[in-house]
């Protein structure tokens, strides 16, 4: 038996979780000789202060996101160093990652967030664990907090990522480009044939509370060639005020755990509406769909939106705020530029080298 660790960090429902989530539901169906856990180290060693930090983490991002979003890029994206020390994280964790360690005994460790890689490395440097790492990179971009030299194995989203580890010494044949992570499901080809006349647009990025969704539902304004279904997630305040809006081309969603219902629900969209988080991007990327991005978090979705749009992999939505109708570019894009975008998807999607990465952890580690 070979006991897996899987490290996301904060129990936000964020792609860290999903990602993890993920790999970990596939490997536990797919071989009976893996024992596979995921944790929280900050709950992990800390209990309830958790919530308390994920609370002021939302709250900072909405009451100061420029504040956020300065110290974010200064701290995490620009000046990367090799020999890099974040001395207060290896204060406040080494303890307690040596700890986690000792008593669940993984033989590989799986980090999709940067602070766990980080403390990884850094305990596999001093000697202090030996077993397998393999970072799981769930943006565009590589924060500088993610471990790196002492890290095995790097599955990143593109070509440019893999390009820019090498320059940093890694061995290329360590790094997989695989995208995003997500569930296989998503890569089902879609049979489907659409009987309805108008467009499908799906609406996500509610799920957390955070963002502008509430502002965009009051400024839809449809004009009888979109039908616009919300992803609500588990919020039920957006739930409530899509029913209260009473409009029939504005439906709601509850929350969808079956990946079968959220692969249908995909087949039958014509774009998605959303933000730049990373899973959510992958999978309508997976999916071959046209993406508008209406609204940006500081921080990481910051620096995703730059390589997306480089790419010519989403269209921004940045003037809805004072349009009197966004549909409009929503339907110019649909009518003009739609096969563009595809062919910049299609582009994309060529770069994946390892499309199955829980057959290769399989293969590599199950024997």
């Amino acid at each position: 038996m070979h006991n897996i660790l899987f490290l996301p960090f904060l129990q936000i429902p964020s792609g860290h979780h999903h990602v993890a989530d993920s790999i970990k539901n596939q490997l536990e169906q797919m071989a009976d000789h893996f024992h596979c856990e995921k944790i929280d180290i900050l709950s992990y060693g800390y209990g309830n202060i958790e919530s308390l930090i994920s609370s002021i983490y939302l709250q900072w991002i909405h009451k100061l996101p420029k504040v956020y979003s300065t110290i974010y890029r200064l701290a995490a994206v620009e000046r990367p160093t090799l020999n890099k020390r974040f001395r207060m994280y290896e204060v406040l964790f080494i303890k307690v990652f040596r700890n986690l360690l000792q008593e669940k005994k993984p033989d590989l460790v799986v980090c999709t967030h940067a602070l766990p890689s980080y403390m990884i490395a850094r305990l596999k440097k001093l000697q202090l664990w030996t077993g397998i790492a393999i970072n799981v990179y769930t943006d565009y971009f590589i924060n500088n907090l993610w471990g790196i030299d002492e890290i095995d194995y790097h599955f990143v989203p593109s070509k440019k990522i893999k390009d820019q580890l090498v320059e940093q010494g890694v061995n290329e044949k360590r790094i997989f480009i695989t995208g995003i992570p997500v569930h296989p499901i998503f890569s089902m080809e879609n049979h489907m044939v659409k009987k309805e006349r108008i467009f499908t647009a799906l609406i996500s990025g509610g799920n957390m509370g955070a963002g502008s969704i509430f502002q965009l539902l009051n400024r839809l304004k449809p004009g009888g060639q979109i039908l616009y279904k919300v992803l609500c997630g588990k919020n039920d305040k957006l739930l409530q005020h899509i029913r209260s809006l009473n409009h029939p081309l504005i439906q709601p969603i509850p929350y969808i755990s079956s990946k079968e219902k959220m692969n249908r629900l995909y087949d039958e969209t014509d774009m998605i509406i959303t933000k730049p988080g990373g899973v959510t991007i992958s999978e309508s990327l997976t999916k071959k769909l046209p993406i508008f991005v209406y609204d940006v978090l500081p921080g990481q979705e910051e620096q995703n939106l730059n390589f997306l749009q480089e790419k010519g992999l989403v269209h921004h939505l940045d003037k809805w705020t004072i349009q009197e109708n966004i549909e409009e570019d929503i339907l110019n894009v649909l009518h003009h530029k739609r096969q563009e975008t595809i062919n910049s998807i299609h582009q994309y999607l060529m770069e994946v080298e390892l499309e199955d990465p829980v057959s290769f952890i399989i293969d590599t580690f199950g024997r």
